[in-house]
């Protein structure tokens, strides 16, 4: 459909998972790309799959708990294209902590990962648009546990709460520079990140994916591809004026009960 032609696109954690499904959806709609991520080998391969496929995508290397790495990242597509148009905050740290046994270090880890990296990658982003005085799109990948979480999710729900209300705040400041910023809560999703987690955390086998989704209300896990379209949607004139919008992308329902 061309939803993102002619938009340069910015994904933060695009070199695997939901990041790297957005990453090829945004390419198939007309979009110039660029990930980010912490190792080469996942990032440089999606690029290459990308360009094979006729698409424009560059790997830039950077680990976003570094605010300065995150605001260079936005820097170095400025400089190749002129430009952000769009862009994707999908890095995430998933590792466990409950509020009794997180150590300071592991609360910085998820306030790193999961909201300063975003926030300055936004604030870099975000002068890029108003100093051009063009108009803009950011999605946020956020999570369904923002809303209270697990009690193993202390950390990581703490930083992604944080996430949804710097959405919300964000989108405010900037609704009359024309810069639309929605977040997406989303739900358990079957990514390799979340094998990896289900395996190391949970002491998960190979068919934790089916047990999984036997008990959800769907008989899946959310699909990165899905998710990818939505997003895409987000990032595009046809989401109209919707902004600051933390949408709930989930089969569970929040509040409702059994």
């Amino acid at each position: 459909m061309g939803l993102l032609d002619d938009k340069v696109v910015l994904v933060n954690g695009g070199s695997q998972g939901v990041g790297a499904a957005v990453a090829r959806a945004a390419v198939r709609e007309g979009a110039v790309v660029a990930v980010t991520g912490r190792r080469p080998e996942p990032g440089e391969a999606l690029v290459a799959e990308l360009t094979a496929a006729g698409g424009t995508a560059v790997f830039v290397r950077a680990d976003l708990a570094d605010a300065e790495q995150a605001k260079d990242a936005v820097a170095q597509v400025v400089t190749a294209y002129g430009r952000v148009d769009c862009l994707v905050n999908s890095a995430g740290l998933t590792s466990r902590g409950t509020l009794l046994d997180t150590t300071p270090e592991l609360f910085d880890q998820h306030i790193a990962v999961n909201l300063k990296g975003p926030f300055f990658a936004m604030q870099a982003a975000v002068a890029d648009m108003v100093r051009r005085e063009a108009p803009g799109t950011i999605v946020n990948v956020i999570t369904s546990s923002a809303h209270g979480g697990q009690p193993f999710l202390a950390p990581y729900v703490a930083a992604k709460a944080g996430l949804a209300g710097l959405t919300r705040n964000a989108a405010h400041a900037h609704r009359w520079d024309r810069i639309r910023i929605n977040g997406l809560n989303i739900g358990w999703t079957a990514t390799e990140g979340e094998d990896a987690t289900q395996r190391a955390f949970h002491g998960a086998g190979d068919d934790w994916r089916e047990q999984a989704a036997a008990r959800l209300p769907m008989g899946k896990l959310g699909q990165p591809d899905e998710i990818a379209d939505f997003v895409v949607l987000l990032l595009s004139d046809r989401s109209g004026v919707v902004t600051g919008s933390v949408i709930d992308w989930d089969q569970n329902v929040l509040g409702g009960l059994d």
